[in-house]
This record gives C-alpha cells, sequence and structure tokens, in this order.
C-alpha cells in the first residue's frame, strides 16, 4: 500500500506538533567518530545523544 498525501501530512503535523529540533555544531570528523560510537551500541546517533542524556539526568536523579 503507497503512502497517501494525507498520511504524510498527519504525520508531519504530529512530528510538528510533539517534537523540537536540536541543531548542533560539529567538526566533521567528530560527527563520524560520534556515529561510530553510537552504531557500535546498536543505535543511530540520534538516539546515543538521548540515551546519554538521559543516563546523566538520572545520576542527577539519585
Amino acid at each position: 500500500m503507497a503512502y497517501s498525501e494525507a498520511q504524510k501530512n498527519a504525520t508531519l503535523k504530529y512530528r510538528k506538533e510533539s517534537y523540537a529540533r536540536i541543531s548542533l555544531d560539529l567538526k566533521k570528523e567528530k560527527k563520524e567518530k560520534y556515529k561510530a560510537q553510537a552504531a557500535a551500541h546498536g543505535m543511530s546517533l540520534n538516539a546515543y545523544i538521548i540515551s546519554l542524556l538521559e543516563a546523566d539526568g538520572t545520576k542527577e536523579d539519585s
């Protein structure tokens, strides 16, 4: 089944209302290094960064 224009618009609307974007500026070689670190943990770079931030927040809650 094809992804309809209505489904696309609904997804875009949901993402706009539910998520915030954060932009990072870093050297290209650092991005590749971090991406490799994430892959070594079986995660995307986005998921890896979020997991690190959440782990750090958990330490502060203790």
